[in-house]
């Protein structure tokens, strides 16, 4: 068995926790891809993502193609960097099948940031203009809504990230 077996890595926290820039640099590391759901969205659904729901939808459809391919990556010796929020129970336990099906190890990490501190983070990537996506405080407080932190029961190797 390699030293570093192909490893799925997962990220955890809420918008603008900095789970896009972790995941960059997660991605650099060698025989490594980061596959980010933000790049994809923008890219295969311009301007048809205003609600939430519109992410849900599609985000499910994303996660269907996606998949496969993760699993394939990771059989075939690619660690993967999973730039999708594993944000509820049920992300979570989409993921869990991606890394059991697989066989391999995984790691989540959990960005554990305040509120505050990511939405003056989403104000100033607002400002700058260079993320796919403008999300307003309301939206913030709306999918925040939904968020659940990872708990030991879940089983999890989880690596909790602070600012």
């Amino acid at each position: 068995m390699s030293a570093n077996p192909p490893t799925l890595h997962l990220v955890c926290g809420k918008i603008a926790a900095g789970k896009s820039t972790l995941t960059a640099e997660l991605g650099r590391h060698p025989a490594t891809v980061a596959v980010a759901e933000d790049d994809w969205l923008a890219q295969l659904y311009p301007g048809e993502q205003t609600s939430l729901a519109d992410y849900v939808r599609n985000s499910s459809r994303l996660r269907a193609v996606m998949g496969p391919h993760v699993v394939a990556l990771l059989r075939a010796g690619v660690s993967v960097v999973l730039d999708f929020p594993a944000n509820t129970l049920a992300s979570r336990a989409w993921m869990r099948g991606l890394f059991e099906a697989a066989q391999v190890p995984h790691r989540l990490h959990h960005l554990d940031v305040s509120d505050e501190i990511c939405k003056a983070r989403l104000r100033a990537r607002n400002d700058g203009g260079r993320h796919a996506f403008t999300v307003t405080d309301e939206e913030f407080d709306l999918f925040t809504s939904y968020f659940v932190a990872p708990t030991p029961e879940e089983g999890f190797d989880v690596i909790v990230h602070q600012p």
